[in-house]
C-alpha cells in the first residue's frame, strides 16, 4: 500500500513538473512573440493580399494593439508545440513498452509534420485564395474595404483549424491500426464521415460556403490517404 501512495505520489509530482514546465516556456516564449507579432503579420498580408491594391483599416485606437497580442500568444503556442510535445512524451515514457514507445513516438513526428504542413497550406494557397474571392465582387460601385482584425484574425484561426484538420489521414489510420475500428468498416462509412467532415468544415470557418468547401475537400482527401495507408499496413 506504501509503494503504492508512493507511485502515485511520484506520477503526480511529474505531472506537476510537466504543466510547470511547459507554461514557464509558454510564458517566457510570449514576451519575443509579442515584438515578432507585428512583422508576422505584414508577413500574412504580404502573402495573402499580393499584387492586389487593397488597404487595410482599423476602427478603433487599441485594435492593432489587442491584434498583435492575439497574434503574439497563436505564435508562442506555435513555437513551443514542440517543447510542450517532448514534455509529454517524457511523462507518459515510462509506462509504455518498446512497442508502444515506438508507435507513439512517430505519430508524434508524423503528427506535428502534418499539423506544420497544413499551416503552410492555409497561409501560401487558402488565404490568398480567399482574398482573390473576395475582391471578385468588386465593381466600380462596390469597392473591397477589408479591416485589419478580421482578415488577421480570420489567418490565425483557420490556419490552427487547417493544421488540426491535417491531422486526419494519422487519425484514421492510427484507429485502424490500433484494431479499434476495422478497415472495412471505416471504408462502409466513407459517406458519413464526408457528412460529418463538412460539419465540422462549417463549424470551424467563416459562414460562407467557399471556405467550408477549401477545409472540408482537403481533408476528405486526407481522410482516403490514412485509409489507403492503413489497408497496405493490413496487408
Amino acid at each position: 500500500m506504501e509503494d503504492q501512495d508512493q507511485s502515485l505520489i511520484a506520477h503526480l509530482e511529474a505531472l506537476r513538473s510537466m504543466f510547470i514546465k511547459s507554461f514557464l516556456a509558454l510564458g517566457i516564449m510570449l514576451i519575443p512573440m509579442f515584438f515578432a507579432a507585428p512583422y508576422c503579420m505584414d508577413g500574412l498580408i504580404k502573402i495573402m493580399i499580393g499584387e492586389n491594391r487593397v488597404a487595410l483599416n482599423y476602427f478603433s485606437p487599441m485594435e492593432v494593439f489587442t491584434l498583435q497580442i492575439k497574434t503574439a500568444v497563436v505564435l508562442d503556442l506555435l513555437i513551443c508545440f514542440p517543447y510542450i510535445a517532448r514534455q509529454v512524451w517524457l511523462f507518459v515514457l515510462p509506462g509504455l513498452y518498446e512497442n508502444e514507445r515506438k508507435f507513439i513516438k512517430s505519430i508524434v513526428l508524423t503528427s506535428s509534420t502534418l499539423f506544420i504542413l497544413g499551416v503552410l497550406f492555409c497561409i501560401f494557397f487558402i488565404l490568398p485564395l480567399l482574398i482573390r474571392f473576395g475582391l471578385s465582387f468588386a465593381t466600380s460601385d462596390i469597392q473591397a474595404v477589408f479591416g485589419i482584425s478580421n482578415i488577421i484574425t480570420t489567418a490565425l484561426w483557420l490556419s490552427v483549424v487547417f493544421g488540426l484538420m491535417f491531422q486526419f489521414p494519422l487519425i484514421t489510420y492510427s484507429l485502424i491500426r490500433s484494431n479499434i475500428v476495422s478497415y472495412q468498416t471505416v471504408r462502409e462509412k466513407r459517406p458519413y464521415i464526408f457528412v460529418g467532415i463538412l460539419i465540422i468544415a462549417a463549424i470551424l470557418t467563416p459562414p460562407d460556403v467557399t471556405s467550408q468547401l477549401m477545409l472540408a475537400i482537403p481533408t476528405y482527401l486526407l481522410f482516403e490517404a490514412g485509409l489507403f495507408a492503413a489497408r497496405r499496413h493490413k496487408q
